[in-house]
């Protein structure tokens, strides 16, 4: 089946769930790396009061013993701590506190699900399309990803972001190895590398949520370590760049993916685009640069992966847009069902994780095994071959 994974939960539930198939025995499991993730995804300047109920850990509940993975499905559960002030609402059994029924929402939010899902599902009780499309569904995301890193870092490879944009504000470009970049923007309030443009990021957020408004951007994720090969050529939905911009695009209000250097490419002549291709002793096959973010034909070439998500503003806004009551048709101002000013800090760990979940199903598709040791076999196999290439 390969590696895969699904999420269950709502945003004012009990919990969020997730199963992951696929991972293969005798993996060391980091607890501690894994909630780091966690606490990494509710960091950023712009977050909204949810931020501090949360402070989420996850729990694995399934398919590790002793630190080490079985084979085994593996099961992680991430409580919602706001789920205490939630419980008459989000009952799961029969609703008999029908004095909250105040709650049902019928008035559609411009910018969520909240109408299509209303239409689609043939739900009169929005709550029942905004519980599900909410982005804390991306907090199970985060944990599944947080396991496939482990398998990435267990076969050499590094997975970093950093934020490159926030509204109008651009951070200055760099060429940054991943050893260099993270310390600087984990200790970033907006993940970025320089403290001026931390500054400017920052005051600027204070300003558009003081207007009531919000603000999107652009983040970039990196890959070290990655061999040459993972993807194929041969099917459209086997092309591993492909695949990673579909995921990217999943992500809640993620509205654009681009790999390397990406759009720029439509405004350049193909001499500055392409990676012309080198070979010495000491790395073998490689490219002068990598304009092409690591991959060439839908497959790896070995230099480092460089993915770009640009973020479209939050839509719950405390300036509201105009809609329409499903109930009496009549036009208002949307409610508030909460706000983050700016979330783009936080999204940029999310599609670190979502992207390495992508990077890691693909390796364990080249290299596949039910054990550490047979993919331990594989993959030295294969880079002695391609070595001696």
């Amino acid at each position: 089946m390969g590696l895969r994974y699904l999420t269950a939960g709502e945003t004012h539930g009990p919990q969020l769930t997730a199963i992951i198939e696929g991972i293969p025995s005798n993996m060391s499991i980091d607890f501690d790396e894994l909630n780091v993730q966690m606490v990494r995804r509710q960091k950023g300047y712009g977050r909204g009061r949810r931020m501090q109920i949360e402070q989420d850990s996850a729990s694995i509940v399934g398919g590790v013993r002793h630190g080490r993975t079985t084979g085994a499905p593996i099961a992680i559960v991430v409580e919602n701590k706001d789920w205490t002030h939630w419980t008459k609402i989000m009952n799961i059994q029969t609703n008999e506190h029908t004095e909250e029924e105040k709650r049902r929402i019928r008035r559609p939010r411009p910018g969520h699900a909240d109408l299509n899902g209303g239409l689609k599902y043939d739900q009169r009780d929005l709550r029942n399309v905004l519980e599900r499309s909410s982005a804390r569904e991306t907090a199970a995301r985060v944990a599944c990803g947080a396991i496939a890193r482990q398998l990435l870092a267990a076969f050499g490879m590094k997975v970093g972001g950093q934020v490159i944009r926030i509204g109008d504000i651009s951070a200055p470009p760099n060429n940054l190895s991943l050893d260099e970049l993270i310390p600087l923007t984990e200790a970033s309030s907006v993940r970025v590398v320089d403290k001026e443009t931390e500054a400017r990021m920052e005051a600027y957020i204070d300003s558009v949520k003081a207007d009531g408004d919000s603000l999107g951007g652009i983040v970039e994720c990196i890959i070290e370590g990655v061999p040459v090969g993972l993807g194929s050529h041969v099917h459209w939905d086997r092309k591993l760049d492909g695949r990673i911009a579909q995921a990217v695009v999943s992500i809640n209000a993620f509205k654009g993916c681009e790999i390397g250097i990406g759009f720029e490419a439509g405004m350049l002549q193909g001499s500055q685009v392409h990676d012309e291709i080198m070979y010495n002793d000491e790395r073998g096959f490689h490219r002068a640069t990598n304009r092409m973010g690591g991959f060439e034909g839908g497959m790896t070439t070995g230099e480092r992966i460089v993915v770009r998500g640009v973020m479209k503003p939050i839509p719950t806004l405390y300036k509201p847009l105009r809609s329409v009551d499903i109930d009496t048709k009549e036009p208002f101002t949307a409610q508030i069902e909460r706000a983050d000013a700016c979330a783009v800090p936080a999204a940029s760990v999310v599609m670190e994780n979502v992207v390495a979940w992508e990077v890691a199903k693909a390796f364990l598709e080249k290299f596949g095994g039910d054990s550490m040791e047979e993919i331990r076999a594989n993959y030295k196999n294969y880079l002695e071959r391609v070595r001696a290439y």
